[in-house]
């Protein structure tokens, strides 16, 4: 319960949206005695609740108004809000269960496609410079899609938002599983990736909000969820292939699951739309960013497209690398990017207490170099026990790389609510649409080990800009 005056007496009152805060002004009164409480609508951190006004009430004396009615003597008001009931708890619990879930299915449902590349690129016969713009196409619909997502989501909340394109992305997989052509595979890549930019946009808006209601740090812990499964994900790619079971039975159930998973979590999260609850951040976006804002927003873009480039290198080139250039059966050569997905959930977990203990700016910037430093290891001696080794130690390096640079881009001063985030995600893409096509330009001319230095040089490039992000900062809700 927390008191905002103190007071003898308290209404216990229940948090909604900013309406059901107007509605109780007038809606909920009752009295205690000789008196009368009256309820109206408070904004608490970010939410809005009923706050129990409570105040002498005499004879003759009205029982609402800033002033006693007759007498002109002032209102002896003390306000108290507690927070938060028993049904708000529930429902904001739900609400974290159900986004998990979401972001669970979003990392799913493409691991499960990125294992069976190579097979792919072999049925295809695409040498390394037409693979890596192939599966360009991916971010590079993405990117194109991406700058649309802030007015998607203000026009069907995220929660539809992310429902609908979430469908989206598990048919277009599927279909890229089928592919009988480069072009046809490049085609429903994109598309899958222009779904996938509104829907990354669409769950971090809403676990932002779901944040926000809990007052503490838990986005690490719901990008720990999108690396469960995508190891889960990659997992059954994995376990499909070691079976021998064919890509479009594979992808087909992989779908249906998926989606299945998304349907149930929908009716838990939470409803109405997205806007800040917080009147002072309303405030703070009329006035016009300056070159700070803007300084500070291109740094948390380098963090971004660092963690996007380092990702990239596990599910576009692990598992090519470990076959072609280790020598590694299909199986064990998916085992790179499981690695680098599994540390990555083990960061993540840990992240939401380390930012907490350390800062979102040192934790950054350990992990920037950890990544630097141990994939430099893995590639300067070439083996698949260290290679799968050094892609795990990069996943647990950057695990908290992209959920800060969103956290960060999502308060920036001066800016509408949500710009931030739609801005840093766009931009974000730009790394994972450039990534690929330099790695396989860079393998064809020299090799594959040369071209994926790209990821020790990401790592030096989180642990350079994390300047930008804050330092320990004390969490309001335990």
């Amino acid at each position: 319960m927390v008191f905002v005056e103190g007071a003898e007496r308290a209404l216990t009152v229940v948090l909604g949206g900013r309406r059901d805060a107007e509605r109780g002004q007038y809606g909920h009164q009752r009295r205690l005695g000789n008196r009368l409480v009256a309820a109206g609508p408070v904004v608490v951190g970010d939410r809005h609740a009923i706050a129990a006004r409570e105040f002498d009430q005499g004879p003759g004396q009205c029982s609402h108004g800033d002033d006693l009615a007759g007498s002109g003597a002032p209102v002896r008001t003390s306000i108290v809000v507690a927070v938060v009931t028993a049904d708000v708890e529930r429902r904001t619990s739900r609400a974290r269960i159900a986004i998990s879930a979401m972001f669970l299915t979003n990392g799913a449902i493409f691991a499960n496609l990125v294992p069976r590349f190579p097979e792919l690129k072999t049925e295809l016969a695409l040498s390394n410079t037409t693979y890596g713009m192939v599966v360009a196409a991916f971010p590079v619909g993405a990117l194109v899609a991406g700058i649309a997502a802030g007015a998607v989501i203000r026009r069907l909340t995220s929660a539809r938002t992310a429902l609908l394109c979430t469908v989206g992305i598990a048919v277009l997989v599927f279909g890229a599983g089928l592919s009988t052509s480069p072009v046809l595979l490049a085609a429903l890549l994109f598309a899958g990736g222009a779904c996938d930019a509104v829907t990354d946009v669409a769950q971090n808006t809403h676990g932002l909000r779901v944040q926000r209601a809990y007052g503490r740090s838990i986005i690490n812990s719901l990008h720990a969820t999108w690396s469960i499964g995508a190891v889960l994900g990659a997992g059954m790619a994995a376990g499909a292939i070691a079976l021998h079971v064919p890509i479009g039975v594979h992808l087909g159930v992989s779908a249906a699951v998926f989606v299945g998973v998304a349907l149930a979590a929908y009716p838990f999260l939470l409803k109405g739309r997205d806007e800040a609850a917080d009147p002072a951040a309303d405030a703070g976006a009329a006035d016009r960013p300056g070159w700070r804002v803007y300084g500070a927003l291109s740094a948390l873009v380098v963090i971004a497209i660092g963690g996007a480039v380092i990702e990239d290198a596990g599910s576009s080139w692990a598992a090519l690398y470990l076959g072609a250039g280790l020598g590694a059966a299909g199986a064990v050569a998916a085992l790179g990017y499981v690695a680098l997905l599994g540390f990555q959930f083990v960061g993540r977990i840990a992240g939401d207490r380390a930012v907490d203990r350390f800062g979102e700016r040192a934790v950054a910037r350990g992990g920037g170099l950890l990544v630097a430093v141990g994939m430099s290891l893995a590639l300067a001696f070439p083996s698949v026990p260290g290679t799968i080794a050094g892609f795990a130690v990069a996943g647990l390096g950057a695990a908290t790389a992209i959920p800060a640079a969103m956290h960060a881009a999502d308060r920036l001063p001066g800016l509408r609510a949500g710009t931030g985030l739609t801005a840093l995600a766009w931009l974000m893409r730009l790394g994972s649409v450039g990534a690929p096509p330099i790695v396989g330009m860079v393998s064809d001319a020299t090799s594959l080990r040369v071209g994926l230095l790209v990821v020790p040089l990401a790592g030096l490039a989180i642990a350079a800009a994390a300047a930008v992000l804050t330092g320990r900062r004390r969490p309001v809700r335990s």
